[in-house]
């Protein structure tokens, strides 16, 4: 589990590809003072877990899924990468309740400034955007935000500089894609809500379970919750 906050900006050294997945190789500095192999850290919001280090280098195996899922496969030597080792109980949690298991990509459309901040609109798929709600929370990759405005084919957050200097986000340029985890907390609602937790073929039957909780979701959206 992660709470979002960058730790370190760390860089790609290798990307080793194979048939379908990679091993990636990521220079973290003194990241890795107490880290050891079996531990995870979130590159890019993508829990991945240590398989070998050396010295401020470490390594670790992407499977297949994870590059069609997320954005590492587009990443080359050189490239900077945000890293936040797993949440200690010892730490603040001063983000929110991350997994590192991302739901998607988005892509970047804007950067626009306003006085000491940014903001950064991204474009996201619908299966996304349904779990976006104002003044919640989202991982864009990785960096645990605020959701400033959302409708139906975007969504926009307000970069404060001390996240911009720490973080990739303002470095990356118009088109780029990123890595998009919804807040779980809202993932497991829409399951139990609209679902009722039933699947078929792999997949949440929304139509089957939503009329027999449509005066729960009623009551909900009634109060101002959905």
């Amino acid at each position: 589990m992660f709470t979002g906050i960058i730790e370190k900006v760390g860089k790609i050294k290798k990307i080793n590809k194979l048939s379908k997945g990679a091993e990636i190789t990521i220079e973290a500095g003194n990241l890795l003072d107490d880290v050891k192999i079996g531990d995870s850290i979130a590159v890019n919001g993508v829990c991945l877990t240590v398989t070998s280090m050396s010295g401020t280098l470490f390594t670790a195996d992407v499977m297949a899924e994870t590059l069609r899922r997320s954005s590492l496969g587009e990443l080359s030597s050189g490239d900077g990468v945000n890293l936040e080792r797993a949440m200690s109980l010892q730490g603040r949690f001063g983000g929110h309740i991350v997994s590192g298991h991302i739901d998607g990509t988005g892509v970047i459309e804007n950067f626009e400034k306003e006085d000491n901040a940014v903001w950064v609109s991204i474009k996201a798929d619908s299966s996304i955007l349904r779990l976006i709600v104002e003044k919640g929370s989202i991982a864009i990759d990785g960096i645990s935000l605020t959701v400033a405005y959302v409708d139906k084919e975007r969504f926009k957050v307000s970069v404060i500089p001390h996240t911009g200097e720490e973080t990739t986000l303002l470095k990356k340029k118009r088109g780029a894609v990123v890595n998009l985890e919804n807040d779980i907390i809202g993932k497991y609602v829409e399951r139990l809500l609209f679902t009722g937790g039933n699947v078929k073929g792999g997949q949440p039957d929304r139509a089957e379970n939503l009329e027999k909780n449509k005066s729960f979701a009623e009551l909900l959206s009634g109060n101002g919750f959905i």
